[in-house]
């Protein structure tokens, strides 16, 4: 005879609700592209699947930091927001390989377009390559896609913006450039003022490698922080227009601010605020916010003269380079 005691039909009883629960309160999961053949591929809901496309430009960042830094923080927000999403009963995350790709490179502020550590691609380029990826992914039926290229120059702003609204006025889903969210950029910033008032006035305007993009390495990558950051000169501006003129020093380091202020801690706490605006953000954009009555910051930038006239020489710079790439082509009947 066999003998069931009440602890066993409790246990019995809860693996068969967890059996007929309906799919769709289970909770989602995590795909990663490289990894699926065409079924998995094909078995995906488009409606509930969220295509995250991770970025990285290739750009200097001074003597300290990698020149993928953008690259290690867009991945690291990858991971979380995929984690986010596929909490989410019913909806999953896609996630492809990371595209070291991006556009204006900060050496650009003080017209240097040849500067070790920044190898960056035309912004028609870019915007090319997205719009690809939009068609591939539109016509494959998905209807959602974030794109995770954190990254300054408005010139890269723009073009992964034009993607997305391509994306959207042709094939009628979401490409969101994350990071180009203007409420997502301000969390981040609101984190400062957890720093000393002398830490920030050191820092001063440091849009690029400066105190926060250190503090972001330390707390994301440590280990590719050259400690040297400790007894770094500072290279603080006002404003664009000194900016301009620190980083059109011959001996310019590729850095502005104070990064000898930079600390995992403040890493981690900066951190947090973007990554947790960024995912509620995305979450509402899911639930149907219309992200493009949200201000963006390759529209922003419009209204700055110095950033006008620094976007205006890296284009003709980018028509240059494009002139000779064609005259090439043209010359060997390849075009």
């Amino acid at each position: 005879m066999i003998c069931i005691d009440k602890h066993m039909i409790r246990l019995v009883c809860v693996l068969l609700a967890l059996w007929l629960m309906p799919v769709s309160t289970a909770l989602g999961q995590t795909y990663r592209v490289t990894e699926m053949n065409t079924e998995q591929l094909r078995a995906l809901d488009r409606n509930r699947t969220v295509v995250l496309l991770p970025g990285g430009i290739l750009e200097e960042h001074g003597p300290y930091l990698p020149s993928f830094s953008d690259g290690y923080a867009n991945e690291r927000f990858t991971e979380e927001l995929a984690d986010a999403i596929s909490d989410r009963p019913g909806w999953n995350a896609l996630v492809f390989p990371q595209i070291p790709l991006g556009s204006g490179g900060a050496n650009e502020i003080g017209r240097k377009y040849v500067f070790d550590g920044t190898y960056a691609i035309r912004s028609a380029t870019l915007r090319a390559v997205f719009m690809d990826l939009a068609t591939a992914l539109g016509e494959a039926g998905f209807q959602w896609i974030f794109v995770i290229h954190g990254h300054g120059a408005p010139t890269h702003n723009r073009a992964l913006d034009q993607a997305g609204d391509y994306f959207h006025d042709t094939y009628g889903g979401r490409m969101v450039h994350l990071a180009g969210l203007i409420p997502i950029l301000g969390a981040a910033d609101a984190a400062s003022e957890t720093l000393s008032e002398q830490a920030r006035r050191d820092d001063g305007l440091a849009p690029h490698a400066g105190l926060w993009e250190h503090s972001r390495l330390l707390h994301v990558r440590p280990d590719l922080v050259n400690p040297a950051y400790r007894s770094a000169p500072d290279y603080a501006g006002t404003d664009w227009e000194s900016l301009v003129e620190i980083a059109r020093e011959a001996d310019w380091p590729g850095y502005f601010g104070a990064p000898r202020h930079a600390s995992a801690a403040y890493g981690a706490r900066a951190w947090e605020a973007f990554s947790t605006a960024a995912i509620d953000l995305a979450l509402k954009i899911l639930n149907g916010l219309d992200p493009t009555e949200l201000p963006r910051l390759g529209t922003v930038t419009r209204d700055e003269p110095a950033i006008v006239a620094i976007d205006t020489d890296a284009l003709a710079r980018d028509t240059e380079i494009e002139d000779r790439q064609r005259a090439w082509l043209t010359q060997n009947g390849l075009e």
